[in-house]
This record gives C-alpha cells, structure tokens and sequence, in this order.
C-alpha cells in the first residue's frame, strides 16, 4: 500500500485542506484540495483534484432545520475524511498537517503532537484568541476521528522566529518583554 497526507488549515469558519500522495522516494504529490465554508451558518464543500477539476461539492442545508449550522468542527472533518479517504484510494494516510498560528517561543520547526505540546499550545490562546482555538480543535478533531495517525503542528510564528533580539522586542514594555511577548512579525 502506498502513502498519503493530509494537511489542514482550520479556522473559525473554514477548513482548507490538501491531500497528497507520497512517492517512492516519500516526495508529496498533490491530488486534491479545497475548503469548508461557512462553518455555523451554512457549511459547503468543494475539492479540486491537482488538475483544477472540480471533484467534490457538498452542502449540509438538509442537515438540520438550521441548514447545517449546528455542525461542528469535528462533525464536518469526518465527513472530509472519509471522502479523503476515498479519494486517496489504496493510498494510507500516514501523516496529518496543521497551520497552528501561535507556537510561542518555544516552538520554532514543526514538532509531532502530543499531550504536552498541546498543553502548551492551550496555553497560547490568549495570544491568538480568533484562530488559535480553531486550530486546536481540528488537532482535538482528528485525534477524534483518526486515532494513531501522527499529526505535526507547523507554525506561523516559526517564520519569524530567529529574528534579531531587537526586532522582537522593539515598541514593547520590557515588562510585557519579560512575560514572553514578542513581536513575531505576522499581521
């Protein structure tokens, strides 16, 4: 059998997501991509195989009396993964990819996550209150929905990580400076 991955994105209203077969060589080839919209109003679907064909469009407006609003994060990720896992075919998902925004200053590469990790990525949500949560639980989600299949959480601070000391705490209060805020140059 052969490999595949899944990477995801998840926000506050939407899920973007690429799945990607490995080659022998364990080099990502891509095979679909696409999102979830309007997550707690009206959620629908559209993947896109890697030749820009529209593969797959979904809506859960007979879902509910609330045209799918009551659906959940995790409700909408088993849904994309069973389709995932259909479209990927003999191909077994080996790995799950998160964008997590905020990883701090002690994340600075992608990591493998477990319990401590994301303990402490709990512990950063004040710093991202509007995505980081949303992030999260796409990871709880799939721990959920996909149990033994490593996930690694990449991150949007890591890119600005190594910035000179200067550039990290430029405008901020040493005080601030001294609780772990930094400037870590996204937004």
């Amino acid at each position: 059998m052969t490999r595949g991955i899944v990477s995801l994105n998840a926000g506050s209203s939407s899920i973007k997501f690429g799945l990607f077969r490995l080659d022998a060589a364990g080099v990502p080839i891509h095979a679909a991509g696409g999102k979830i919209e309007g997550i707690g109003t009206a959620p629908c679907l559209s993947a896109r195989a890697d030749d820009g064909s529209l593969v797959l469009e979904r809506d859960w407006q007979s879902h509910d009396d609330k045209g799918g609003a009551s659906l959940s994060h995790e409700d909408l990720l088993a849904d994309l993964i069973a389709w995932a896992r259909e479209h990927l075919g003999d191909h077994e998902v080996v790995a799950i990819g998160h964008r997590v925004v905020h990883g701090g200053t002690e994340f600075a590469a992608p990591c493998r996550i477990d319990d401590t990790v994301m303990a402490k990525l709990d512990a950063l949500c004040p710093l991202a209150p509007l995505h980081q949560p949303h992030n999260l639980a796409a990871i709880r989600a799939m721990s959920a929905l996909a149990p033994g299949i490593p996930q690694i959480a990449c991150f949007d601070t890591a890119f600005h990580h190594d910035r000179p000391a200067l550039a990290q705490r430029s405008a901020l209060p040493r005080a601030l400076h001294d609780e772990g805020i930094r400037r870590y140059g996204f937004h």
